[in-house]
């Protein structure tokens, strides 16, 4: 049994289908690091504070549906490592970056705290223990 892709029968169409998505794969992978290469760090660490911010939001029950969407297990961890992120690359990315963020933080810890039936004690919060007590 063959086990490289290159090697198996082109003249199977499964095959040939198979083997042309690998290659797509890799053209696409390829470019994409190239992409990445170009863009600058504080790009990359504000675009990931977004993604946590955003999961954040719908997590704590901010979005369309909350009744299906609310899980504050998990938005207390997405809080944790956001915070986590803002607190550690603030001095990278600039005042200017990292205030709107904490802001955003600041918003989701105070919607986490209302939406839990047994609040955490002040300072206990996610996030708390990186941003000092939300009230």
């Amino acid at each position: 049994m063959a086990t490289n892709p290159a090697s198996n029968d082109r003249n199977d169409p499964q095959d040939a289908e198979r083997i042309a998505r690998w290659e797509e794969q890799e053209r696409a992978a390829s470019a994409a690091s190239r992409d990445i290469a170009d863009v600058p760090a504080v790009e990359v660490i504000t675009a990931a504070a977004v993604h946590l911010l955003s999961a954040s939001a719908v997590k704590v029950g901010l979005a369309d549906d909350p009744e299906n969407q609310q899980d504050l297990d998990e938005a207390r961890k997405l809080i944790n490592s956001l915070a986590g992120l803002i607190t550690a690359a603030a001095p990278e990315i600039s005042d200017m970056h990292a205030r709107s963020l904490r802001d955003g933080l600041r918003s989701v810890q105070l919607a986490f705290r209302e939406a839990s039936v047994i609040p955490d004690e002040i300072g206990k919060g996610p996030g708390e223990k990186w941003t000092g007590p939300v009230t």
